[in-house]
């Protein structure tokens, strides 16, 4: 297994329902926490908080979260199965967010502040989780993945909003023109 990237068109898909909690859906998230983690042993200035299962390639309604995504030291995830949008809320903030699946570029996205969730977790029993802030973009994020949606659609417009990280690990304004503009990697539809 590995993580797909951008313009591989499994990105753009909606992901499936998962019915049954078996052993072939256990296997995928086991993956999707090994995969997550080598790439951030790749990524010395970044922390991989969260992942959807699509990102590898696998058509199904799972994402995991970072348990702690202060600490990298912490590297246990909570895995969600069919997670939804039961209401998102708040102010709508622009933060910066990244991706594994879209190498190298970082955008400032706007998000609701405030999510309702509702999942089920590996054993199979349905939460209901209230996020804010931090958590709430991830979730939103990972969620995405699962309708084929990536955070650059949310900025394709804003020349201002896309970054890059520096040699230094600080995030620094790209060249619009340059690197986003008519990049089919990035938009293959455009």
């Amino acid at each position: 297994m590995k993580i797909i990237t951008t313009p591989d068109p499994r990105l753009r898909e909606k992901s499936e329902k998962v019915g049954k909690i078996d052993d072939e859906i256990l296997g995928v998230i086991a993956d999707m926490r090994k995969l997550s983690l080598d790439w951030e042993k790749d990524h010395p200035y970044e922390l991989s908080a969260a992942m959807a299962a699509p990102q590898m390639g696998v058509n199904k309604r799972i994402i995991i979260v970072r348990d702690d995504m202060e600490d990298k030291g912490k590297a246990t995830f909570t895995a969600l199965i069919n997670p939804e949008v039961i209401k998102a809320e708040g102010k709508t903030k622009s933060d910066f967010e990244g991706c594994l699946s879209v190498p190298f570029i970082y955008g400032k996205v706007p998000r609701a502040t405030k999510v309702r969730i509702k999942a089920k977790l590996e054993d199979g029993t349905e939460v209901r989780i209230k996020a804010t802030d931090e958590l709430a973009r991830t979730l939103l994020h990972e969620i995405d993945h699962l309708n084929g949606v990536l955070f650059i659609d949310h900025i394709k417009d804003e020349k201002d909003a896309f970054y890059e990280m520096d040699d230094k690990g600080d995030l620094v304004p790209v060249d619009y023109d340059k690197k986003i503009a008519g990049n089919k990697e990035l938009f293959p539809d455009d």
